[in-house]
């Protein structure tokens, strides 16, 4: 499988199909793997980019904790695009993959074509709910360090049944990627200006009010709610996914790029 390499951090990437590109990130503590069934129908049309970001799934796990942030988490996207000779993709991702995704926006606008955010929260403006999802996110951590990948035993379908070496990157992921440290990815909605849809599971409870609030700041966005589905939107309703999501890539084939 394929490598890039990060100033010796080894990123794995695998890329599907031709036509213009589209950059997917997994949720925490998912890997690539929980992009299988959609690869037909995305690449069919597009150069589908999926990898694993840093301390997950094949992709390196750095023992220094200052390896693991949002802006290099950016910069690997970024470095990704480089590598395959593409200036600008639609991108796109799962939970921390879309907040990623808003963050690769708000760092490299002119190239990003499109945002496809899935199940995912915009990040806080207040410091005290920061707070609480920090302790949270540093619990995770600390939780993977005690139990090791027997914690995700229980987790949500895109999470139970991954494959990580060990659970050494997950703990330093959820502490210099899960966490946040100001309020610049959820103060940029307002400022979007690609096209955007908004995909959220009617079931992920958590993320219903974070994508309502998305879909109503991000100028022109859309929302697509799937029935009988959770966090995993596409695990859970692979089809009504696809057919989600089609449309909108359709839609933009028609526009002129700018």
């Amino acid at each position: 499988m394929p490598k890039l390499d990060r100033d010796g951090v080894n990123i794995h990437y695998e890329v599907h199909g031709s036509g213009p590109a589209l950059l997917l990130t997994h949720g925490y503590s998912s890997t690539s793997a929980m992009w299988a069934e959609q690869i037909n129908a995305l690449a069919k049309q597009h150069t589908l980019v999926l990898w694993d970001m840093r301390g997950h799934g094949q992709s390196d796990y750095p023992s220094d904790p200052s390896a693991y942030s949002e802006d290099l988490t950016v910069g690997d996207m970024a470095a990704l695009l480089d590598h395959i000779g593409t200036e600008r993709a639609i991108v796109g991702g799962l939970s921390l993959g879309g907040y990623m995704s808003l963050a690769f926006y708000r760092a490299h606008p002119d190239r990003v074509r499109a945002l496809l955010i899935i199940d995912t929260g915009p990040g806080f403006k207040k410091d005290d709910a920061r707070a609480v999802w920090n302790k949270r996110a540093h619990d995770t951590g600390d939780r993977f360090e005690r139990e090791g990948l027997a914690s995700l035993k229980n987790a949500s379908r895109e999470r139970s049944t991954v494959h990580h070496r060990d659970a050494s990157g997950l703990a330093l992921a959820a502490r210099g990627m899960l966490t946040q440290r100001d309020a610049r990815v959820i103060e940029l909605l307002p400022h979007i200006k690609v096209p955007s849809l908004v995909v959220v599971g009617a079931d992920d409870t958590p993320f219903l009010p974070a994508s309502d609030y998305m879909a109503a700041k991000i100028p022109g966005a859309r929302k697509v709610v799937i029935p009988a589905a959770g966090h995993a939107v596409n695990i859970d309703q692979p089809q009504a996914f696809i057919d989600a999501v089609t449309p909108f890539l359709d839609g933009l084939d028609t526009r002129t790029p700018s």
